[in-house]
């Protein structure tokens, strides 16, 4: 997983993390805050958590990625 958590208590709901995340990744809720939708897509840009005002969004620098081996 790539993108963890938006913290609902510190986010404005300002849209900034919609406007610029390049894979359709976080979406704005009927609430008015942003929720995350499709986690497995994020590419960890960190366009998000870099332009949140208020520093509610957290992406791990690490994503999952399943290994490969090779037989023989």
């Amino acid at each position: 997983m790539a993108i963890e958590r938006i913290d609902k208590e510190t986010c404005t709901g300002c849209g900034l993390c919609v406007k610029n995340c390049n894979m359709d990744v976080i979406r704005m809720g009927k609430d008015g805050k942003p929720y995350i939708k499709y986690e497995q897509d994020c590419i960890v840009c960190m366009y998000c958590e870099e332009d949140c005002p208020t520093q509610s969004i957290f992406v791990s620098p690490y994503r999952h990625q399943p290994y490969l081996l090779s037989w023989g």
